[in-house]
C-alpha cells in the first residue's frame, strides 16, 4: 500500500493507490534507533559500556553491548551491533528490574553503496509531494517556562513553538536527549482537562501538570521517576507572569 524511506532527516512515505508523496522532516538527522556521539567518551559520566557476547540476529553475526546507566534517571539498553558493517540489528529496553520494555529487531539486512531508485520513483510521482512537520529550531529563550534543573547528561536539541492538535493555539516543545534516551517538554495555555499526574505506555512515561493558566507535559522513554523530576523543576518564565 505504501513504501517509506527514511534519508537521514527526511522521511517519505509514497501511497501507490494515489502516487501521493508525504515527506516528513526530523530534527535529528542520525539514526532512528540510536543516535550516538561521535565520541563515546562524551557519555562516561552517565553510561558504562561493555561487549558482552555475540549471538546471530537476521542470520548475521552480532556484538551485544550492554549500555548500563550509573543512575536510576535512565534505562538499561542492549545493542546487537552486526560485525561487518556495524550497524544495529536489534536494540531493547529494559526497566530497572531488568524486565524488557521493548525491542527493535531487524529480520533481513542488505547493506548497497547508493540507491538510484529512491530519487527518481519519488520525483516521477504525479500526485503532489506534502511536506509536513518542517521544523526550524528556535531559541530556547522564547519558551515560556524555564527549567531549574535536569537529569545530569540532559541537554537541549531543539525547541520550536508550532500549533498542534489540529488548533491555532501554539504549543511550546523543547526536546531533550542524553545520548540515548529523549525526553519531550510539551507547554501550552490551558484550554481543556487534561488527566494530571503520571501516566505510562511500555517504556513511554509522561507526567502532566498545571502551572497557572498553563498545562505542562513531560514524557520521553525514561523511567517515570525522570519525567517528573524534570516536571516539579519547571516554572513560568518570569516575563510571562
Amino acid at each position: 500500500m505504501r513504501e517509506i524511506i527514511r534519508d537521514a532527516d527526511k522521511v517519505s512515505c509514497l501511497f501507490k493507490s494515489t502516487q501521493q508523496v508525504v515527506v516528513d522532516h526530523r530534527p535529528v538527522g542520525r539514526s532512528f534507533l540510536v543516535d550516538l556521539p561521535q565520541n563515546l567518551d562524551e557519555l562516561s559520566a552517565i553510561y558504562d559500556f561493555e561487549i558482552v557476547g555475540e549471538e546471530n540476529v537476521a542470520m548475521l553475526p552480532a556484538y551485544v553491548v550492554a549500555i548500563q546507566p550509573k543512575d536510576d534517571f535512565r534505562y538499561v539498553r542492549k545493542i546487537w551491533i552486526e560485525q561487518q558493517q556495524f550497524l544495529p540489528l536489534k536494540v531493547a529496553v529494559y526497566d530497572l528490574s531488568d524486565t524488557i520494555l521493548e525491542q527493535v529487531v531487524f529480520t533481513d539486512l542488505q547493506v548497497k553503496e547508493t540507491l538510484p531508485f529512491v530519487e527518481v520513483k519519488f520525483g516521477e510521482a504525479s500526485g503532489a509531494v506534502k511536506h509536513i512537520h518542517q521544523l526550524q529550531s528556535q531559541a530556547s529563550d522564547k519558551a515560556a517556562f524555564v527549567i531549574n534543573s535536569l537529569p545530569t547528561g540532559f541537554q537541549e536539541i531543539f525547541f520550536t513553538r508550532r500549533p498542534m492538535h489540529n488548533s491555532n493555539q501554539p504549543v511550546d516543545h523543547l526536546l531533550l536527549s542524553d545520548g540515548f534516551a529523549a525526553v519531550s517538554i510539551y507547554m501550552e495555555n490551558k484550554n481543556t482537562t487534561m488527566q494530571q499526574g503520571l501516566q505510562a505506555v511500555g517504556a513511554i512515561n509522561s507526567y502532566s501538570r498545571t502551572i497557572d493558566d498553563w498545562q505542562l507535559t513531560v514524557m520521553g522513554e525514561v523511567p517515570a521517576k525522570t519525567v517528573k523530576f524534570i516536571a516539579e523543576g519547571i516554572k513560568l518564565r518570569p516575563s510571562n507572569n
